[in-house]
């Protein structure tokens, strides 16, 4: 059983929650959210917001910060091989409600079809809100070229106003 390591981003600001489902194995080595250099993650959001890819973990949130938006994962703790999230068992999701209670999250969206699937298995009971699947920015979701991820993400732009 591997436990999640990384603390959720978030300020009372925040109007949107971004899930994924687990960090990846080189996410768990540095300590913060979407670390492998081939995962589009940080250069998507940057990109729908027009502004430069954040390269330390003080930049990355600082962007999060400003562009409203709360970053956690569904599970708290899991069964998993490597990064795979295919191979994720014996799930405890982590609680979301400190979050929702704490900020005015008006948007819930998933980066993928398993964290959309855990959400909606483990948390949408639980937080009645409906959740957005964007597509997975992880470099295993080869179908999604970058300019079409940022296309599909650019609904975040109109989540985060005011």
């Amino acid at each position: 059983m591997i436990c999640h390591p990384i603390p959720p981003v978030w300020n009372e600001d925040a109007r949107v929650l971004i899930l994924g489902s687990f960090p990846s194995v080189r996410s768990r080595e540095i300590g913060f959210f979407y670390g492998h250099p081939q995962n589009r993650f940080w250069r998507t959001v940057a990109a729908v917001f027009g502004e430069e890819i954040p390269a330390s973990t003080e930049e990355k949130i600082a962007l999060l910060h400003r562009r409203r938006i709360a970053l956690w994962d569904v599970i708290a703790s899991c069964e998993i091989t490597g990064s795979a999230d295919a191979s994720i068992r014996n799930v405890t999701p982590n609680n979301l409600l400190p979050i929702l209670h704490g900020a005015p999250i008006r948007h819930i969206v998933t980066n993928g079809k398993t964290a959309d699937a855990l959400y909606r298995r483990y948390q949408l009971p639980i937080t009645g809100m409906d959740a957005v699947c964007l597509p997975s920015t992880s470099p295993a979701n080869a179908r999604f070229r970058e300019t079409d991820l940022i296309r599909a993400w650019s609904v975040l732009a109109g989540f985060t106003d005011s």
